[in-house]
């Protein structure tokens, strides 16, 4: 009896031993996850005071060097080439013939045609003569002039034909690489060369519908190529009556007035469009701004609390966006650690930039 008393007061020895341990525990546990809680209440951000600063509103955009004028040369009639005066890389004055197709039937069939009118002409003034004395009837003359507007009419036709068998310079230009040689039978789609007036450069390039209104003909533009850190100038020349439903860009064109010698149609332009300049610009450094669905919002320290505010932006440049509306000069956006913040939560800052960016 004495044995199995000490065993049970042994077991609830052990029993009190391990319900301690659990409960200190527990209590542990529970002070620590306060803490925690404690500690994640009052997250540490940096921030930033909005001061109105100048901003030179400029925006980047992509371009693209055009001829002035540019023409696949392509003949007319189909047939075999017999001339060529296609130098590659040569400049071309408008209307110097640069390819010529074999003509000869048509030729021959001119020369029959201009020997027939020689004919009838010389009838048409035998039956002139012979009318004066009433020696032709009126009827007989008025066919030979009937025949001999016909003929004529022949000779125009064959005119026109023979050159279509022609192929000359629509502009002054320089000439590209041409893909024929002499003998080849070629077609009405036969890319022969291309000719460009490359003494004038275009430059294309589309904007954003909301700077639309800004880019008008006579509006300078700048823009540089890859490669080149000189500066050209361009004007805007024209531009679509209409904004493309796709992509919500209007498309404009300009003239390059700077020295095009350097440049290559077909480059790719970092064109520069300077807008008016803003001395009371709004910045917020670019991750501070939180995209949504349709807005964009800012994460702005109230009382002590972060407060979530829907704002609308403008000009972007490399570091920093423009707000327009939102926010007002003296609050203090929060720039870091915006992905861990609730609406609300209170905020505690380890750094304050307050220089205008």
């Amino acid at each position: 009896m004495t044995e199995f008393m000490f065993k049970k007061s042994f077991f609830n020895l052990l029993l009190i031993i391990a319900s301690s341990v659990i409960f200190n525990a527990c209590k542990s546990g529970t002070s620590n996850n306060k803490t925690i809680n404690r500690q994640a209440a009052i997250l540490r951000v940096e921030g930033i005071i909005v001061t109105p600063s100048v901003l030179d509103q400029t925006i980047s955009i992509s371009g693209t060097l055009k001829p002035f004028e540019e023409t696949v040369l392509m003949p007319e009639v189909p047939g075999r080439v017999v001339d060529i005066n296609l130098a590659e890389g040569g400049f071309a004055k408008k209307g110097t013939l640069l390819v010529k197709l074999f003509d000869g039937d048509l030729q021959a069939q001119l020369k029959k045609s201009k020997a027939q009118l020689q004919l009838e002409e010389q009838t048409e003034k035998r039956q002139s003569e012979l009318m004066k004395v009433n020696g032709i009837s009126q009827l007989d003359l008025d066919q030979t002039i009937l025949q001999i507007n016909s003929i004529k009419a022949d000779i125009e036709v064959l005119d026109v034909l023979i050159n279509k068998t022609e192929v000359r310079a629509p502009f002054d230009g320089t000439i590209g690489l041409r893909n024929v040689s002499i003998g080849a039978q070629v077609t009405s789609s036969t890319a022969l060369a291309t000719i460009r007036d490359v003494k004038h450069l275009k430059l294309d390039f589309s904007v954003p519908e909301k700077y639309s209104s800004t880019i008008k003909p006579g509006y300078k533009v700048t823009f540089t190529v890859q490669g080149d850190d000189k500066e050209y100038i361009a004007t805007v020349m024209a531009t679509e009556q209409g904004i493309e439903s796709d992509t919500r860009n209007l498309n404009g064109r300009a003239v390059v007035e700077s020295n095009t010698t350097s440049l290559i149609p077909g480059e790719f332009a970092n064109v520069e469009l300077r807008l008016n300049e803003d001395k009371e610009a709004l910045m917020v450094p670019t991750e501070a701004v939180i995209p949504q669905a349709r807005t964009k919002q800012l994460i702005v320290a109230k009382n002590g609390k972060a407060s979530f505010v829907t704002i609308v932006t403008g000009i972007r440049n490399s570091s920093s966006v423009q707000v327009i509306s939102g926010i007002n000069p003296g609050d203090t956006v929060v720039t870091t650690g915006i992905l861990f913040l609730k609406p609300n939560a209170a905020l505690k800052f380890s750094k304050v930039k307050s220089n205008p960016l």
